[in-house]
Order: structure tokens, then sequence, then C-alpha cells
């Protein structure tokens, strides 16, 4: 039999526990440095870019710790690895929300973005997609008060129809396409793009693989067979798919153009893929050494801090990482508190300036602005038309 006495004490810690819920992350971390949670992969095809990107959200945190860090109290990271498999995403999240942590930055896959959502949505704790590109990231489903800093499938899709339909003039098109939440609306979205655009082409080969896939033999003999003017490759597994994928197009003799979806080609992704790379075309919103990153003085420090920290430079999965944190401290500082709403809502629709992206602006749905431009890969380099689109 279970006595009053023990009713009451277990009463009383229900009522301790609910209410360290109900004050949130700020309560918690009352006294001591402020946690901030980090989830990509940091194992598997994507591991070494997931690992890059978590060490750059680190040097930002040592850049806004060296200035005092958050409301007075320094910045401490907490990384988990969500293994590019939606229910370990979900799994790590729950991790670090038992941690008391006041921020999640996170968001390499797509899929494991949307699953990890409304967990982390539901906690009470701000959800901050760095990467994953997803236009039903930004519906508000999962999450009401979303915030992404890398371009949309939508804006992406705008870049290249407008490459395809202006620049190449290409009338016979492949699609090799990630079958995912991802590579489907990255897919969807040039497609649209190319019908506003009034563009007439014929799509004269599709192709679709999981994310894992690192032998795209047979897909590409049907590709070269349909004989196309451009192939668009869209494939987020910078790590071992993409690089797979160029070398075996170079080795197939694919003809036409090889274009990468916006924000699939990293010098890493470059480095593993070899000379197979050379005449591939792709775009991205950020260059470490290009105007008008170059001359920016928060981005200098950042690079700097980063050869200083790791010893290589910064590509833009890792500044949208290390974006992804500094927006956050300059909004916290500015609200001055650590609660999901008021941060949120100074974030979403609001602009920061002095950032490594020079001047932040981002969408009232949370979108960050972002301006491309088009590259291409010479002698395993990217050349940059520093024309933005």
């Amino acid at each position: 039999m279970v006595s009053r006495a023990q009713i009451s004490r277990r009463g009383f810690a229900l009522g301790t526990v609910a209410a360290l819920a109900a004050t949130g992350p700020a309560l918690a971390q009352a006294g001591g440095p402020v946690k901030v949670g980090v989830i990509f992969p940091l194992s598997g095809g994507a591991g070494p870019q997931g690992q890059h990107v978590t060490q750059a959200i680190q040097v930002m945190a040592a850049l806004i710790n060296a200035k005092g860090g958050v409301l007075g109290r320094q910045i401490e990271i907490v990384s988990r690895d969500d293994e590019s498999t939606p229910a370990i995403g979900v799994s790590r999240a729950n991790e670090l929300i038992s941690a008391g942590v006041s921020v999640i930055i996170e968001g390499w896959n797509s899929p494991v973005t949307l699953a990890m959502q409304p967990v982390i949505n539901r906690a009470g704790i701000l959800d901050i997609t760095a990467i994953s590109k997803a236009d039903p990231i930004l519906s508000g489903e999962g999450n009401p008060l979303a915030i992404r800093l890398n371009s949309s499938n939508s804006q992406d899709g705008a870049v290249i129809a407008d490459y395809v339909a202006k620049v190449a003039k290409a009338k016979r098109i492949a699609f090799l396409t990630e079958n995912d939440a991802y590579g489907n609306g990255a897919q969807a979205s040039i497609e649209a793009e190319l019908k506003k655009l009034g563009y007439a082409y014929e799509k004269v080969a599709e192709e679709k693989f999981p994310f894992t896939q690192a032998d795209f033999r047979v897909a590409l003999t049907s590709v070269r067979a349909a004989n196309p003017e451009v192939t668009i490759a869209i494939n987020a597994n910078e790590g071992l798919g993409m690089p797979a994928l160029i070398r075996q197009a170079k080795q197939s003799r694919l003809p036409g153009k090889l274009v990468a979806a916006v924000g699939t080609i990293a010098p890493s992704v470059i480095s593993v893929a070899g000379d197979a790379a050379d005449g591939l075309i792709g775009a991205d919103i950020y260059f470490p050494n290009v105007e008008p990153f170059a001359s920016n003085p928060a981005n200098k420090e950042f690079v700097a801090k980063t050869q200083e920290m790791f010893k290589y430079e910064p590509d833009k999965f890792m500044a949208l990482g290390a974006g992804a944190l500094q927006a956050w401290a300059m909004a916290v500082n500015e609200v001055k508190s650590l609660d999901k709403e008021p941060v949120a809502k100074r974030i979403r629709g609001g602009s920061f300036k002095n950032t490594i992206f020079g001047e932040m602006d981002f969408e009232p749905n949370g979108q960050l602005k972002s301006r491309h431009y088009l590259f291409t890969v010479k002698g395993q380099k990217l050349v940059v038309d520093t024309k933005p689109n």
C-alpha cells in the first residue's frame, strides 16, 4: 500500500519536473554554459561533410565566446550523429532535449529534418535547419517557427532552369535524381521553373536512386542512350554518391553537359572525384575567397579561425552551419532571452548585419534570402561567375 506521504512526495516530484519543463531551457541552464545542440551525419557517406559542418559551428562558438558569449555566458556545443536516418535523427533529438539544449541546429538530409521537426517543436526548443532543402521544411506543419539558412529547392530550381534555358539552350534534358523528399522536390522545382519560363524541352531520360547508392553505371547507360544535351544530377550524398556519379559519368562518356543541383558540389566532392569533375557546371551561394565574401571582415575572421582550429578553408556547408549559430546568438543577445518564440520572431523576417554572409535577410517564413553564383569546375577548382543570378 502506498502511504499519503509517498503520494505527496511523488506529486511534488512530478510537479517539480513539470515546472522545470514549463520554464524551458533558460532555467534549465541558469548559471552554466548555454548548450547548443547540433545534429548532422558524422558517419556514413555524408559523414565527412557533417563533421566539417559541426566543426564550423565550433569555430563560430569560439568566436562568439571570445566576445562574451550569449547573455554573458559561454556557448557549449553538444553534437550528435543522425547517421542520415530519420529514426536515428529523432532519437538524437530526444537526447539533446534531455540534455537541456537551448537550440538545435540540424539538417543535412531533408527526410531526417522532416522527421525531427515535430519532436523538437513539441519540446519547446528552437529548431534551425542549416542545410536540408525540401520545401515542406518551411510549410509550418512540423515546426510553425521554422528557420532555414540554405537556399530552398524552389530558389535553386530557378537558377538551374535559367542556365538550361538561357545559357546552355538545351532542348534534350535528362535527370539523375535522388529518390526522396529532397531529390524529387529539386527536380520538380527545376521543371516548374522551366515551365514558368515557357521553355520548350524534351525530358529524354529520368533515373531515380536511393541516397546510399554509389553505383550508377546502369542508370548512366540508359541516360547515355537517350543522348541528352544536359544531364542534371541531384545527389545529396556528397561524401560517396556524388563523387561516384561524376567519375562514372566521365567513364561512360556521357554526352552533353553534366549539371549538378545547387549546393551539391564542394571542394571535398571535387577532391574525391578528381579530374572527372572538370567541366562540371553548378551554382551556389557562398565562396570564401570570391566577392562579396572575400573582403567581408566577419567572413575573413571566420575563415582565419577555421584554418587556425582545423587547418582547412571552410566551404558553403560549413558557412551555413556557422551562420545559423551566428544569427541565433545575435538574436538572443538582442531580445535578451533564450526562449524559443522571441528568438524565432526576431530571426523570421529580420535582418542581421556584419555576419559571414554580409547582411543576412530572412523571409517572414524563416527562409534566408540568397544570391546564387554559377561556376564551372576547371583544373579541379571552382571557377565562379561573380555576377549573381
